[in-house]
Parts: C-alpha cells; sequence; structure tokens
C-alpha cells in the first residue's frame, strides 16, 4: 500500500526508536541534527515532524520555532518522561502535541493522523479564505459603487429620523451622478426631500401616488423605485447606457433595501416610545384613582367598623331587658366579638392590599420616569404579574 503522508523524524541517532512505532502508511525520513531536519523539510513534500526530546530541552525547543517559522508544519514532541515542565515548554514553542514514549504504541498512529488532517483542513480552509478576501478586495477596487453602498449600510444604523436618513441616502446617491427625489413614509409621518433638503410639490405627489406601481416604473428618462416604504425618482436615468442603467437600477435599490429597514427600526423605536408613554400615564392614573378610592376606602371600612361596634353596644345594653339567663348573655356576646374581630381583620387586610397595590404603582411611575429602561426589571415585573394571575 502507498505512504499516505510523509514524516520527519528527528532523533539523536539514525536507528530512532521512534520510526519503529510508526505505521507503513506513512513515509518516514529519519534525521540526526537539525541542519539535516531543515534540508529534508526545504522539499515541501512532509506534513509533519517528530523530536524526540532525548535534545535537550532547550535544543528541542528552539528546533521547533525554526520549523513552525519556516515551514508552518506541526510538530509533536516524543519524551520518555512524564513531566509538566517539558510538556508547558512544548506547547510554548508552538508544538502542536506532546507524547510519551510508553504510549507511542497505542497512540502515536491516531495522532499523527488526526494532526495531519487537521493541518490539510486548516490551510484549505486559509487558502478558501485567501481566495474570499482577494474576491471581495477585486470586487471593491473594480467598482466604488459598492463601497458607497456598504458604507451606507453601516451608517444607516445611526440615523435616528426620516431627515437624517434621506440626507445619508443623498450622500450615497451622489456617486451616481443622478438626480433625484425622496419620498420616505413612516408610520408617524412622511417626508419628501430634494438633494438640498428641501421638497417640490410635484414630485412629491407623484411619488406618493405611484408608490404602489411595482418595483420599477419607467417613463422617458425617468425612472421610479419603489421599495417598501421609499420612493425614489430618478430624473436623468441613462437609458441610452445599457450597462450603466443596469448597474444603476441594481445598486441604488440595495440602498433603498437598507433606508426601508431603517425606517422599520425606527417606528418600532417610536411605536415603543409611545407604549412606554401610554403605560406611564396609566401608571400614574392608576395612582391618582387609587389616592382617592384609598380615602373612599378608608372611610368605609371604619364606618363598618363603628357599625359594627355601636351594634354591639346596643345589644348588650339590650340584654338586660331581653330575660336573657347568663348562658345566653354569654352566647351572644361571644357571637359579637367574633363579627367585631373578623370587622377588624378585614379592616387590616384592606388597608394591607392597598398599601400593596399603592407601592406597586409608585415604583411603576419611578420605572417609567427613566430614559433607559432597566430590561431585568421589567421581566421581573412581567414574571412577578404572570405569578400572581
Amino acid at each position: 500500500m502507498a505512504a499516505s503522508y510523509s514524516i520527519v523524524i528527528l532523533s539523536d541517532n539514525d536507528n530512532s526508536h521512534i520510526a519503529a512505532h510508526v505505521d507503513k502508511s506513512f513515509e518516514v525520513t529519519v534525521t540526526i541534527d537539525e541542519s539535516q531536519c531543515m534540508k529534508a523539510l526545504s522539499d515541501k513534500k512532509h506534513q509533519l515532524v517528530l523530536v524526540d526530546m532525548n535534545y535537550s530541552l532547550i535544543s528541542a525547543t528552539e528546533i521547533c520555532k525554526s520549523i513552525k517559522s519556516d515551514f508552518d508544519i506541526p510538530v509533536i514532541f516524543v519524551s520518555s518522561k512524564d513531566c509538566n515542565t517539558e510538556r508547558l515548554e512544548a506547547y510554548d514553542c508552538g508544538a502542536d502535541d506532546y507524547l510519551k514514549v510508553n504510549d507511542l504504541s497505542t497512540e502515536l498512529h491516531g495522532r499523527l493522523e488526526r494532526i495531519i488532517i487537521n493541518k490539510v483542513a486548516n490551510d484549505q480552509l486559509k487558502m478558501q479564505l485567501a481566495q474570499a478576501n482577494e474576491m471581495a478586495f477585486i470586487a471593491m477596487s473594480d467598482t466604488s459603487d459598492l463601497g458607497v453602498n456598504i458604507q451606507f449600510l453601516l451608517e444607516v444604523n445611526s440615523c435616528n429620523n426620516l431627515d437624517e436618513l434621506g440626507m445619508r441616502l443623498f450622500q450615497a446617491l451622489k456617486s451616481y451622478g443622478i438626480n433625484c427625489s425622496l419620498q420616505l413614509r413612516s408610520q408617524f409621518s412622511v417626508k419628501n426631500m430634494e438633494a438640498n433638503g428641501m421638497e417640490k410639490s410635484l414630485e412629491s405627489k407623484l411619488l406618493l401616488e405611484m408608490k404602489d406601481q411595482g418595483r420599477y416604473v419607467d417613463f422617458g428618462h425617468r425612472s421610479v423605485m419603489n421599495y417598501g416604504a421609499v420612493s425614489l425618482l430618478v430624473k436623468n436615468m441613462p437609458v441610452d447606457d445599457e450597462k450603466k442603467y443596469g448597474a444603476i437600477k441594481d445598486n441604488v435599490f440595495s440602498l433603498l433595501q437598507g433606508a426601508d429597514a431603517r425606517i422599520q427600526a425606527l417606528d418600532t423605536l417610536g411605536i415603543l416610545a409611545l407604549e412606554k408613554d401610554l403605560v406611564r400615564s396609566l401608571t400614574i392614573k392608576m395612582k391618582d384613582m387609587m389616592s382617592t378610592v384609598d380615602v373612599s376606602y378608608q372611610g368605609v371600612m371604619r364606618g363598618i367598623a363603628n357599625i359594627v361596634e355601636e351594634m354591639a353596644e346596643n345589644i348588650e345594653t339590650s340584654m338586660h331587658h331581653l330575660g336573657m339567663d347568663e348562658a345566653q348573655e354569654r352566647s351572644l356576646n361571644a357571637i359579637v366579638e367574633v363579627a367585631i374581630s373578623a370587622t377588624n381583620t378585614t379592616f387590616n387586610e384592606g388597608v394591607k392590599v392597598d398599601k400593596n397595590l399603592h407601592e406597586f404603582l409608585v415604583y411603576m411611575d419611578s420605572l417609567f420616569k427613566s430614559d433607559n429602561i432597566d430590561p431585568h426589571k421589567m421581566k421581573r415585573i412581567v414574571e412577578s404579574l404572570e405569578k400572581r394571575s
């Protein structure tokens, strides 16, 4: 069977005991010093080096650094010791693995294959990445349009309103040499703009009427491009230059997609702000209502307690005229005392509930006063409400 991979063994003698443990599926070259090892590696056909740690530790680590620097291939140290200091030095100088001599017969083949296969896979990935980077660089070099679009898409997320978004879009459109009118439609407003920031009524009306007429609407040297909440009127479309015409349509359309995505995000932020204001307003309203209810509630509860106590006094006064014996009087007194106790308990529970609700509303009010709401606090409130329901 032909050897799958070629490896170099660096040992202190040409009858290396390491070579005896290498499977025949590997082609082995044994070297006895650094110069022989580096010369053998110079033909670029080897995939791995096994270094015998019978060399001094300093020499072995320096050799490893040289191999890594000049050839960038895996290095495995083989040692007769089981020493953490030696192992750490091996990894520190760039070694890919460390094997004890006693493990050669059981682990060497698997370690060799795994490291070589990983190296091959990594080299392929590096080559693919280099190719991808080269293609991207060529694309960026060949066309400034792509760079302009990427820059716009990177910056668009910092736009906080339609005016800023529109101005950034016009800055990106400058590179295409086209004269445009723009319409941005959010759930809160419609913004019509020219490159100078102003709007023209005729173009604004035209864009509004044609926003649902399809992605592209061409008429003469003019074109309307629509994407979601964005419409662009190009007044000098180069219809006679098919290549430039197609490039403008394709590249500008990606700008409209980015602008539309930002409008959706701004709408979401606006709705969340409204919801926050609504919740805060409801909390304040609830707190005010609870203050009014609290006063009334306290009055009602005190009134009930007073009625029960007055009733108890009247019963006690009337018992002398009812002709009741002592046992009957004690029984009736017990009933009255239970009623009074139950009334006081109900009153205290009501006060407690009222206090808890008041504290909750105050907490909610303080939470929504802040511009930056702590999401962890919000989550705890939601979890608490769900448990109570």
